[in-house]
């Protein structure tokens, strides 16, 4: 259990990473409009947080008969290129991207009063948003967000199989871990801005690494 609720923390840290910056961009506007991109953000990444590795799962059982040898040594490789992926992109990411307070408009939109801001994160070619006169969230933008930081748990849900618990309660706790975290995100950002963002990262990777080490190496 001990497995999954670290896997479930490591696999949200990205979507928790975003919910940080959507809150620091929504600083100057009203309680009602952050409590309501909170509950969205808890919605759109705790459910694709939670489908996609059971996606993976699925798959990854259908192959497992014939790479059951060698399940292990990929399980633990994937959790390891997974956790390696996200430390070099925090690592590497240009000084434009991490510092960019500029508005790229386009259709994918987080609406509120008139304003405007972007949202930098690992994912931060998904993450342009613009704020209009209805005060209302674009749904497209967050769904958009949300599988751009769950895709990494599909490859992560093959790992599912190698873990003595049932997958439908792993991937319903990974959901509901993300979703925590997600909430929570939004009103960390709103009350500490940004420096978060990429140590919550760090801890996503470093977590995912040392996982994919226990399995190959200790089962």
């Amino acid at each position: 259990m001990i497995e999954v609720i670290l896997l479930a923390i490591a696999l949200a840290m990205d979507a928790f990473a975003v919910s940080i910056g959507l809150g620091a961009k929504a600083q100057k506007y009203s309680h009602q409009y952050v409590r309501r991109l909170a509950i969205y953000a808890a919605l759109y990444f705790g459910i694709a947080q939670g489908v996609m590795p059971l996606i993976g799962y699925l798959l990854g059982a259908a192959l497992l008969g014939w790479l059951a040898a060698a399940a292990p040594w990929i399980g633990g490789i994937i959790l390891i290129v997974l956790g390696g992926k996200m430390l070099y992109e925090v690592f590497t990411a240009d000084e434009s991207d991490a510092d960019s307070d500029e508005l790229d408009v386009n259709d994918d939109a987080i609406s509120t009063d008139g304003k405007t801001g972007v949202v930098s994160s690992n994912y931060r070619a998904h993450t342009n948003h613009r704020h209009t006169n209805h005060g209302h969230i674009n749904h497209r933008t967050m769904f958009t967000l949300a599988i751009a930081t769950s895709i990494d748990a599909m490859a992560a849900g093959f790992t599912l199989n190698l873990l003595a618990l049932n997958a439908w309660l792993a991937c319903l706790i990974i959901a509901v871990v993300t979703a925590v975290f997600g909430g929570i995100g939004v009103y960390l950002g709103r009350r500490s801005g940004t420096w978060l963002e990429e140590k919550a990262e760090v801890l996503g990777g470093m977590v995912l690494i040392a996982i994919g080490i226990k399995v190959m190496f200790f089962g």
